[in-house]
């Protein structure tokens, strides 16, 4: 492998070489049994003599960091001295810092699941129709298809465009055709080139509080003033709404976290409200393929006549997050913009993962897929449900929902249960749940847990919740 070194001036040039090789197998950058270039290779790259090389090589070996096999060539030792301390951090750069959003925006990592897994947001990849995907994969991997695909329009792979529009008008009564969609890395991105196209700094975005923390932390970072807006058994509480909104962030169908579904009237009235205030709303239509009960109400964006809606939805619940394949269908208005800024931050995405579920929606691979996890998803829950009525009645209250692979439960009135240390609890008890809590952005926050359903396997949740219920029993 090519090796930089850098020289400065005449003097003493195997000593330079030497210490820069020194350093890089201390740090780590050149790894034990890596092989170095030949001294003869290095000498012409570096324009010095071999035997300056040699000197250095012959240094290095004889101090244990560089091993020399005959006919075969140098390399790093297995067996590194005690001083090898791994890779050296960046300089501190103390007179860099990011703008000041940024200091108050975590990083949050994905710690490993546990035993008995109730988070949020995660379908079970043991469902994922693995040997189809990587069947639609491998095709889209053939030399001709490789050969022929460079950079290339930022909106996206054109067969699942077309297949994204049937879908979603089948699937979710959503009005598009392939010009109306945009493919994203995922729905996150989907909200930040909205974003990007629609908010000048200081332009005020609602959100539902509870709600989706990623999405009103985005919105902070991009300069707009970002507000809580209640939320209750209809959904978003409209008359609540500021009147300077520019941007109105929702999810109808299955309200996160609470779980509820937005009224049809409630619906109504938000669309005539953005209509009045020159508002766009986002809809976000993150898992609602998951119904259990009741009549799916039309999405906002069928019912939006006056372009005020762009409606987002993802791949993420229904297969797997790591695909990181999303979509938005756009105002005929906002499409050029919104282009614009998915070449300008992204390109394009994967053409490989796009065509395949291009071909894995046309085969008709997807509606399957939804109608055997629905099954099972729906027997989970209903367990969930009667496992929460066994362990916890006197406890928790679920909220009222029929979609989606979460439900969240609250506190019996006059329970006031520390929910921290219940969390804390069942963490140390090999049970992951979330509180309600982290879901709002005003303090003390709203009490109770949320609970997923789509990570866990059937014969796991009695147990999960007994686990939790000996975490209240505990207080």
């Amino acid at each position: 492998m090519e090796v930089h070194i850098r020289l400065v001036g005449r003097g003493d040039l195997a000593a330079q070489i030497y210490r820069q090789l020194r350093e890089a197998v201390l740090d780590g950058r050149l790894r034990p049994g890596q092989r170095l270039p030949p001294g003869r290779d290095l000498a012409r790259r570096l324009d010095v003599s071999r035997n300056t090389v040699g000197v250095a090589y012959d240094r290095l070996t004889a101090e244990g960091f560089l091993v020399a096999r005959v006919g075969s060539g140098t390399y790093v030792g297995d067996r590194q001295p005690a001083t090898a301390s791994g890779p050296r951090a960046a300089p501190a750069g103390r007179g860099v810092r990011p703008r000041a959003v940024w200091r108050s925006v975590p990083v949050v990592p994905r710690p490993p699941a546990p035993r008995y897994d109730f988070r949020v947001g995660m379908p079970d990849a043991r469902l994922f129709p693995l040997e189809t995907w990587r069947r639609l994969v491998s095709r889209q991997l053939r030399e001709a298809t490789v050969r022929n695909t460079g950079y290339t329009d930022p909106v996206g792979h054109p067969e699942l465009r077309a297949a994204l529009a049937r879908h979603v008008g089948v699937a979710r009564s959503v009005r598009a055709g392939a010009d109306d969609i945009l493919v994203t890395q995922g729905a996150q991105q989907a909200f930040d080139l909205v974003g990007r196209v629609l908010l000048e700094p200081g332009d005020r975005v609602a959100v539902e509080e509870p709600g989706y923390p990623p999405v009103r932390r985005l919105y902070q970072t991009l300069g707009a003033r970002v507000t809580g807006v209640p939320v209750d058994g209809e959904g978003l509480v409209v008359s609540a709404l500021p009147p300077d909104t520019r941007l109105v962030y929702v999810t109808p169908s299955h309200q996160s976290p609470l779980g509820v579904p937005m009224s049809l009237a409630r619906r109504s009235a938000l669309l005539d409200w953005a209509e009045r205030h020159d508002a766009v709303v986002l809809e976000d239509d993150y898992d609602s393929e998951y119904r259990f009960a009741g009549r799916p109400l039309e999405p906002l964006q069928s019912l939006d006549r006056h372009g005020r809606v762009v409606y987002v939805g993802s791949f993420s619940k229904t297969l797997l997050p790591m695909l990181r394949i999303g979509f938005l269908v756009a105002p005929t208005s906002l499409r050029p913009a919104l282009s614009a800024a998915r070449q300008l931050t992204d390109w394009h995405g994967d053409l490989t993962t796009q065509g395949a579920l291009a071909d894995f929606i046309n085969e008709g691979q997807l509606s399957r897929h939804v109608r055997r996890t629905s099954r099972e998803y729906a027997a989970r829950r209903e367990r969930l449900l009667a496992a929460l009525d066994q362990h916890l009645a006197d406890r928790l209250r679920p909220v009222p929902s029929v979609a989606g692979l979460h439900l969240c439960a609250r506190p019996l009135p006059g329970t006031d249960p520390d929910l921290a240390t219940v969390v804390a609890r069942a963490r140390a008890a090999g049970v992951g749940v979330e509180n309600l809590t982290d879901y709002c952005a005003r303090r003390p926050g709203q009490a109770g847990l949320v609970l997923g359903y789509g990570g866990i396997a059937l014969a796991d949740i009695d147990e999960g919740m007994r686990r939790l219920a000996a975490g209240f029993a505990t207080r």
